[in-house]
């Protein structure tokens, strides 16, 4: 039997505990703020998280595109807060504040950004779900979408849990 390293489709988070990962990943870690990340749903098998486009992010002014950075430092954010997410779910027997504590030792391993379209829109989308959470790394895919939800970039990563 093979045993199922994410969290089931079913299972919903406390109120608590996603208003406290909100306020984290929005406005505990500054450079999420910077570049207008925002969370717009969260789930144990998946996060969703909106960049609104703005001058400052421009990357290639001739074409008002994103820039890149912005893009890999978004999908590598969104991989983090869905690997929070999935530790989350796993100590589902913890009370919620108690599992807010849980995230200290979280850090990228590795990351890799496939860039497939140009970034130009109002706005972006961006989805992050786990694939394995191991003891000590989990792995992670990542998309990045525009407004029309057209597939622009993707990723992969891995994190350290422990």
């Amino acid at each position: 039997m093979i045993k199922k390293t994410v969290p089931p489709p079913d299972l919903e988070f406390e109120p608590e505990f996603v208003a406290g990962l909100k306020k984290i990943f929005e406005e505990m870690i500054i450079f999420n703020q910077i570049i207008g990340l925002k969370v717009t749903s969260l789930t144990p098998s998946m996060v969703r998280g909106r960049i609104d486009m703005k001058r400052d992010l421009i990357g290639h002014f001739a074409f008002n595109r994103l820039h890149g950075g912005v893009i890999s430092a978004g999908l590598d954010a969104m991989a983090g807060l869905a690997v929070m997410a999935a530790i989350g779910a796993r100590h589902m027997d913890e009370a919620p504040i108690q599992r807010l504590h849980r995230f200290a030792k979280l850090g990228t391993i590795d990351l890799r950004v496939d860039y497939l379209r140009p970034a130009i829109g109002e706005h972006f989308e961006l989805r992050a779900e786990v694939l394995r959470l191991g003891s000590r790394v989990a792995s992670v895919r990542m998309e990045f979408l525009g407004a029309n939800g057209e597939l622009l970039s993707t990723g992969t990563a891995a994190y350290i849990v422990s």
